[in-house]
């Protein structure tokens, strides 16, 4: 059975550590859907436009070019994820009266309530993707505590360095959703957090989101280059976007 959207009025926060410090914390809101599902608040739509929607060919695949479900399915198939009994949720920041910028969503994957992969599927403003698949080995439950590894090989942020590792976290209850990814580069890096509660999406929620923060995801970008300039003015190094990886996922 298709699951109702969730919606989580959160907070995200960024933390850079290193010679250069710099922080903030800023208000978001995120959906959780099933992906097969249509259905949801009058205000919010899949595929077509709306106050809220979320549209496939945002998701699984390049920006605007994506197929959304499928795509993630076949990832995790190939690495090697048995899909029987698995059901995948979408996280992500829906369009606004049809302006969307996801800096970062995920992709979900649960047998039951256990959570088994994650595929955290990253943008960066000059129009590149890339995707990390976190999971554990032989894809045995993840559990709140537990930090899995990636390597950085995407180039996010023209202030930081495409180096180092990331220490993915996930604690994706029915009442909450913390996301913590911890960016190490030896001295440097980034922490980022998601954090917010859970609740079904609601036109009264979706209203309220839109007048708490106006304008959406156009929001996101330019808090994006305000806090570049801000780094700007502090002395960071920038460093031009380099080739996107060859894979789309690693």
């Amino acid at each position: 059975m298709s699951q109702w959207p969730d919606h989580i009025a959160g907070q995200t926060t960024h933390a850079r550590h290193g010679a250069i410090s710099n922080s903030f914390r800023y208000g978001v809101d995120y959906v959780l859907i099933d992906p097969r599902a249509s259905h949801g608040p009058v205000l919010f739509s899949r595929n077509r436009f709306n106050l809220a929607a979320v549209h496939d060919h945002n998701h699984g695949g390049a920006p605007r070019q994506g197929i959304g479900l499928p795509w993630a399915e076949n990832v995790l198939a190939k690495a090697g994820l048995s899909m029987d009994g698995i059901s995948i949720r979408l996280l992500t920041q829906p369009s606004y009266l049809g302006h969307v910028f996801n800096p970062v969503s995920f992709w979900l994957a649960f047998r039951g309530s256990v959570l088994h992969a994650v595929i955290a599927e990253v943008s960066n403003t000059f129009g590149d993707r890339h995707s990390y698949l976190c999971h554990k080995p032989d894809f045995t439950a993840i559990a709140p505590s537990d930090k899995l590894l990636a390597q950085k090989v995407f180039h996010v942020s023209p202030f930081q360095q495409v180096a180092g590792d990331y220490w993915f976290n996930f604690d994706i209850g029915p009442r909450k959703i913390a996301i913590r990814i911890d960016h190490r580069n030896g001295d440097e890096g980034v922490v980022a957090t998601l954090t917010g509660p859970r609740k079904p999406l609601r036109n009264a929620s979706l209203l309220k989101a839109s007048l708490r923060r106006p304008a959406g995801t156009m929001r996101t970008v330019a808090l994006i280059y305000w806090q570049a300039l801000k780094l700007k003015i502090k002395g960071a190094i920038y460093r031009p976007r380099p080739t996107p990886p060859k894979h789309e996922v690693s």
